[in-house]
């Protein structure tokens, strides 16, 4: 039968698929507009499919603040090419606010999710099949204070931070210290808040390369665990965000900045949580 370039367009405009993908669909369907649709998903489900094993390691990192509330996600694709375009910032945007508007508890329960009365799930397979690639949400986080939310995106969207503070103060010197740190965080990568909050598997794992090493340097076994307690040390100097030198001062530490900051302001001021995602790394 013949299809109409007008009921092309329609259909083009319904689902945002390609000229040549609608007037397909509608011959496969007769015409028939919900049938079109219907292929076009089936299509973009076996689109995914044959994805599903793709390396996806480019894409966005997205933050947004409303209410005390924070949120950060990452969500991935093929090409640097395809993480510019609208079609995939739009489905990043979706992905927010499903987020915002249900706090899913993981990744399932979020493409379950509905936006504008679509699963996120669908709008995934849709997304895939319109453009070819690989695209996954990989993880988010979500944030609920009483104190202060700063985020930091990194030009590029590449990379950003989440970080939470336990002061809600409006003193100038409080907000730009969120400010610095959400950067700190940013470039200097820390793996905890403190030396108490690094995992013992790190420690243990550290403390192993450590010995291993001074061990390979010819140093006696009885001077092993000392030797790695010491490079312990200075690596929750370089690796833990308060005993980091400070990045916009490097003649103190971050704790010594934060407790400056908070005498200033006379109110206590403590980071309890932050979110480093990096477009890419693995988590």
């Amino acid at each position: 039968m013949e299809i109409s370039a007008a009921v092309v367009k329609a259909l083009r405009d319904k689902t945002g698929a390609g000229m040549m993908d609608c007037k397909k669909a509608l011959a496969e369907s007769n015409g028939d507009m919900d049938m079109a649709v219907d292929y076009l998903r089936k299509k973009g489900a076996a689109t995914a499919e044959k994805r599903h094993d793709r390396s996806a390691n480019e894409g966005v990192v997205a933050t947004s603040i409303e209410n005390g509330k924070g949120y950060i996600i990452e969500v991935n694709c093929e090409t640097d090419f395809v993480a510019r375009s609208e079609d995939f910032l739009g489905f990043a945007a979706d992905v927010m606010t499903a987020i915002k508007s249900a706090h899913p508890a993981d990744i399932d329960a979020l493409l379950a999710v509905h936006v504008n009365g679509i699963t996120v799930g669908t709008k995934l397979t849709d997304i895939i099949g319109k453009i070819g690639e690989k695209i996954a949400v990989k993880r988010f986080a979500t944030f609920d204070t009483k104190g202060q939310l700063v985020e930091y995106i990194h030009p590029g969207a590449k990379l950003g931070v989440m970080l939470e503070l336990s002061s809600a103060s409006a003193h100038d010197d409080v907000k730009q210290l969120g400010k610095d740190l959400a950067m700190q965080v940013a470039a200097m990568s820390p793996v905890a808040i403190d030396r108490s909050a690094v995992p013992m598997d790190v420690r243990e794992k550290e403390l192993d390369i450590y010995r291993q090493q001074a061990r390979e340097q010819g140093k006696p076994d009885n001077m092993l665990d000392r030797i790695a307690e010491g490079k312990l040390n200075k690596y929750f100097q370089e690796y833990t965000l308060i005993e980091q030198s400070f990045i916009r001062d490097n003649t103190k530490n971050v704790k010594e900045h934060i407790e400056a900051v908070a005498k200033a302001a006379g109110d206590p001021v403590a980071v309890l949580r932050f979110e480093r995602f990096q477009v890419g790394e693995s988590n």
